[in-house]
């Protein structure tokens, strides 16, 4: 535990603040409210904006806040998003009118922070979050978009009480904390609902006990797929109908298909509507137009070669992006693939075993929880084709320069798996440009 001293010091950089609330905590993730409450009170945290949307759910929860914020954005509202985890930068996550924080903003926060918890232990992501409402607080914002980290119920977003609650998916995924079964973890993430206040639920198959619990909290459900809130296809447009705050019946037609997940882009709409925010059909045309959030199926061209990448970590989020595939596939598929040896990696690569000729399986070595690329190759012979082929490499480059060196112009290089292969990846592409513009000069 840090001394008083250590409390009141001032100075750290973000990067060393990072380094130490990782060092500091004994556990990644610790469950619970009591003590990120008690702190927040200390702080004299009280509401983060002026309205509050939270976002729980397996799949597809960074997508939705994508969304609500630039349709807020693009109405002039004053707007603050936090999300997790990042790719690239830890600012990343909190976002005030779309843009990140500065390293100061925060590392101010985390100061306050240091000095009013006392005695008591935080988690990385404790600190994180409250940071985040902090900042949001100070900037008295309009609207705060609160991405839950975990499950739902005892996670440290749920000590705001928001006024529109928001379930994007129930799926199979940290069982350890949330349960075995899709029932039991419907009933953590319902736990992010408030007494008489809307909760949207974007999953078309929902558990058996999530209405009953809701019901027991008091939340009014909208579910997508109801008469109330659905859709239809017409082409390669959507017409969208959904309730304004004072149950008015509204339709949105002519909608592109967004570049996000499609449920998560219609909850995203009636959400804010549910918020009472107004919302003309061209606002809606212009994000679903627009809105691309790196790393959720992703589209890059490098080296004159076609790289798709997505942060698929559950076999929910793999099926969906097996299905993208198959609707947009050329070439032959070379995978780039790590992924957390806690995860179920079987259940991860069985959509993909199909369409992917050519596995380049990443170690992770500066993440202990990654799995040995050995262990992935173990996973794949039980499930892939006669032909397909298997490389182990020591790092994400590697795996990258092994991919490029056999496509053909026509392939298609899918980066995906972890935050941490995604964003090796983006890093190695980056660095490989400046390096690039560097020669020419």
């Amino acid at each position: 535990m840090a001394g008083q001293g250590e409390r009141a010091t001032t100075g750290r950089s973000l990067e060393e603040w990072l380094s130490l609330l990782e060092a500091r905590h004994p556990c990644e993730i610790e469950l619970g409210l009591e003590r990120i409450a008690k702190v927040g009170r200390a702080l004299k945290f009280t509401h983060p904006a002026s309205k509050t949307i939270t976002v729980a759910g397996t799949n597809g929860k960074g997508s939705t806040v994508a969304i609500m914020e630039a349709i807020l954005l693009r109405k002039g509202r004053r707007v603050g998003a936090y999300t997790s985890p990042h790719l690239l930068r830890y600012n990343e996550r909190v976002r005030i009118d779309g843009k990140p924080v500065s390293d100061e903003a925060l590392c101010d926060a985390f100061a306050q922070i240091e000095v009013a918890r006392g005695v008591t232990s935080l988690s990385y992501f404790e600190f994180g979050t409250l940071a985040a409402l902090l900042l949001f607080q100070q900037a008295k914002l309009d609207v705060a978009l609160l991405e839950v980290g975990l499950g739902g119920r005892l996670d440290a977003v749920n000590i705001v009480d928001a006024d529109v609650s928001v379930i994007t998916s129930i799926a199979l995924d940290h069982e350890s904390w949330l349960g075995d079964s899709r029932e039991q973890i419907a009933l953590e993430k319902a736990g992010i609902a408030r007494t008489n206040k809307p909760l949207i639920c974007a999953d078309s198959d929902i558990p058996a006990t999530l209405l009953p619990q809701l019901k027991t909290l008091g939340a009014r459900p909208c579910l997508l797929g109801s008469a109330d809130f659905c859709y239809h296809s017409e082409g390669q447009t959507l017409t969208l109908h959904c309730l304004d705050s004072s149950g008015e019946q509204l339709t949105f037609a002519n909608l592109p298909q967004p570049h996000v997940p499609l449920p998560s882009a219609l909850c995203a709409v009636q959400a804010l509507l549910a918020l009472g925010e107004s919302i003309t059909e061209g606002v809606v045309q212009a994000v679903f137009s627009c809105t691309r959030l790196p790393g959720r199926l992703q589209a890059l061209r490098y080296q004159e070669k076609n790289i798709v990448l997505d942060v698929a970590h559950n076999p929910a989020a793999a099926q969906l992006l097996a299905q993208n595939l198959v609707a947009h596939k050329s070439g032959v598929i070379h995978a780039v693939f790590s992924v957390m040896a806690d995860k179920d990696i079987a259940g991860i690569v069985a959509p993909l075993c199909d369409l992917v000729s050519h596995w380049h399986i990443a170690e992770l070595p500066n993440i202990p929880r990654a799995a040995e690329a050995a262990d992935v190759i173990n996973v794949l012979q039980s499930c892939v084709p006669d032909g397909t082929e298997l490389i182990a490499c020591h790092t994400v480059e590697s795996a990258m320069k092994s991919a490029l060196q056999e496509m053909q112009p026509e392939d298609i290089l899918l980066g995906f798996g972890s935050f941490f292969t995604v964003a090796d990846i983006l890093v190695f592409i980056e660095s490989k440009a400046q390096l690039k513009g560097m020669a020419r000069r």
